[in-house]
């Protein structure tokens, strides 16, 4: 069958359930532990000063972003407190959800902000006391920023991954990339047609973190300093632009992901993922269709809705 072109939905894994965003609904789904599947809905909420800033490349990327973190912590939040309910544990706003609740953020975005100053400053520092002197200034020194960021990414991700908790959430990860593959191939969701397609995808957000080390290379290497001060203010005024152009870029190989040789453009993001996603069980890639089926369920009956109160 031919592909289908799903731009608008997304999806996230979260604590022991899988959140897909479809064009007027988010939801997640969670397995319980009497096996039964629970669902937490939400509408998507656009506010009219937020439309028109989603339609202008380079500024659309962070806007997304932002806006896909917002909607993702209540769906976290909702996640991380049946996973607290199912093991026992006592619901609370205590350290240790709360600790629990940054922790699984940080997997899926870096904790966007925080995460993205760290992973952005840390190289700045690292390259200018362990090469400073005997790497020049200018490309040089951005060069060995951009490798540094790298070896801090991949170790970093590495390192958490070998946690039970977050070796699930990869798994979950995994579900999410086969069922929108699945989908996009044009085959019924069922758990046996699902568990054939791969768990990498180029529209997932760890191609994002690879991409936009690749893109602040070219982006520094475009501009000059005179001090180390100056270059750690620099990279953060620039930091929204590297984040913009590396929507673009995301997006840009994903049209270009059925392009002979064009394609492998985007194969960075997918060795990212191998680190990232783990091959789900049968379980979890049943919960990820029906958070997934849920979700277009619901589109459907807002615009069914829609349609019939404006007829």
């Amino acid at each position: 069958m031919a592909q289908q072109k799903v731009p608008s939905y997304g999806g996230q894994a979260v604590i022991e359930g899988v959140m897909f965003g479809g064009k007027t609904m988010t939801v997640t789904a969670v397995r319980k532990k009497n096996h039964e599947i629970e669902y937490f809905e939400a509408p998507r909420t656009e506010y009219k000063w937020i439309t028109p800033l989603k339609k202008i490349p380079f500024i659309r990327g962070l806007v997304g972003l932002i806006e896909a973190s917002a909607n993702g912590a209540k769906h976290l939040n909702f996640a991380s407190e049946r996973y607290s309910m199912e093991s026992g544990e006592e619901v609370s706003a205590g350290p240790s959800k709360l600790t629990m609740i940054l922790g699984v953020a940080l997997v899926g975005v870096l904790s966007f902000l925080f995460g993205k100053f760290v992973f952005t400053l840390v190289p700045v520092f690292l390259a200018d006391f362990l090469l400073g002197k005997w790497v020049p200034d200018g490309v040089p020194q951005t060069l060995a920023e951009g490798g540094f960021k790298i070896l801090l990414l991949l170790g970093y991700i590495t390192a958490i991954a070998q946690a039970p908790l977050i070796k699930r959430l990869f798994q979950y990860h995994g579900a999410e990339h086969k069922v929108i593959n699945a989908f996009e191939a044009g085959v019924e969701l069922t758990v046996e047609n699902v568990q054939k397609f791969s768990t990498l995808h180029y529209r997932c957000g760890s191609s994002f973190l690879i991409f936009s080390v690749f893109v602040g290379v070219v982006i520094y290497s475009l501009f000059s300093y005179d001090s180390l001060t100056e270059r750690v203010v620099q990279r953060i005024v620039l930091l929204p632009l590297v984040i913009g152009v590396s929507y673009e870029v995301l997006q840009w190989t994903n049209k270009l992901r059925d392009t002979p040789v064009l394609r492998y453009l985007g194969y960075p993001g997918l060795w990212l993922q191998k680190i990232t996603t783990r091959e789900p069980d049968d379980s979890q890639v049943e919960v990820a269709i029906a958070s997934f089926q849920k979700m277009r369920e619901l589109d459907l009956q807002h615009v069914q809705e829609k349609m019939a109160t404006t007829g």
